[in-house]
């Protein structure tokens, strides 16, 4: 009878401890609504979603809590559901939350590097234009201090800018005057705005006297003219020198007015991007009132006619009967 009683004793001893330990297992709901908030809070949740992460937080410690008081109830395992919830919400809106804000800040890198782009465009199409019509500007100028000085049109050659003669040499001779070198210096500015250009400078003279003496006269000096241009930086491969006697006369070499019309140097720009704009420019330059540019020939209807012009320089009128 003792030993009975003893081994009744041993059983409920052990049912009672295995039901003690059994009621203190960690049910599963509350176990992965731990997990659940562990990785809310060491996510994105942290820094984009707070609020409900604290929430989610509220609802751990209240399912701890039933715990403790109730150990694997019902109520417990349904409060650790909604915690674990609150955990996989607070993660999914946080990811969400930072994916849109990620997108948010490549609009805005791209739109700023568009609006970079264009600033950056439109600033060099601004100093473009500005170069362009500074150039441009440059080139009206040289245009109009060329008109001063020298006759200029177009023809099958290209664009011709005719210089009398006397103006330039002394009669018989083929060295510059003085007066000539600044009148080049002036020519010279506006053929600098012709980079691409071929120039051919061309000597003429009248028929008075022998044929060869005119044609080795007008080489001398258009050999004088290139030099001199190249000296004031033209390029000396684009500028070619061509001695034409008295074969191309525009007057007539029996009047003294004609004879000096045909005493001239022309100075033919070939090829380039602008030449044709630019003798355009260079022809619409405005003259004064019953007068022609120095020494030039003048486009009539009739053909190339001679004129004179009041603003002749002493000691440089075309009466002379030599070339």
């Amino acid at each position: 009878m003792r030993i009975l009683n003893l081994r009744s004793l041993g059983i409920m001893t052990f049912v009672v401890v295995t039901s003690a330990g059994c009621s203190h297992a960690v049910p599963r709901e509350l176990a992965d609504a731990r997990q659940a908030y562990a990785r809310a809070q060491n996510g994105p949740a942290r820094t984009y979603n707070p609020a409900e992460l604290r929430s989610a937080e509220r609802s751990l410690a209240l399912a701890e809590a039933t715990y403790d008081d109730e150990g694997s109830s019902h109520k417990t395992r349904d409060r650790a559901y909604i915690a674990m919830r609150k955990s996989q919400t607070a993660e999914v809106q946080a990811r969400m939350l930072a994916s849109q804000m990620e997108e948010k800040k490549y609009q805005q890198q791209a739109a700023q590097a568009e609006k970079s782009a264009y600033e950056r465009t439109r600033s060099e199409l601004e100093e473009e234009r500005a170069r362009r019509e500074q150039a441009e500007a440059a080139a009206a100028r040289a245009s109009s201090e060329l008109a001063r000085v020298a006759a200029v049109k177009q023809d099958a050659r290209g664009t011709v800018i005719t210089l009398s003669g006397a103006v330039l040499f002394k009669s018989g001779q083929s060295e510059l005057m003085p007066m000539a070198r600044d009148k080049l210096s002036q020519v010279s500015q506006a053929l600098k705005s012709e980079p691409g250009s071929t120039i051919v400078i061309e000597g003429h003279t009248d028929a008075q006297g022998a044929a060869k003496f005119n044609e080795r006269l007008s080489q001398k000096r258009a050999d004088a003219v290139r030099e001199y241009l190249i000296s004031e930086g033209l390029p000396g491969d684009k500028v070619q020198a061509v001695g034409k006697g008295e074969s191309d006369p525009v007057a007539d070499n029996n009047t003294a007015e004609g004879r000096a019309n045909n005493r001239r140097v022309e100075i033919v720009l070939q090829g380039g991007q602008q030449g044709g704009q630019q003798g355009a420019s260079m022809q619409q330059q405005p003259q004064r009132s019953g007068s022609s540019t120095s020494g030039g020939m003048q486009s009539q209807p009739g053909g190339m006619q001679p004129t004179t012009s009041p603003q002749q320089l002493p000691g440089t009128a075309h009466t002379r009967p030599t070339p």
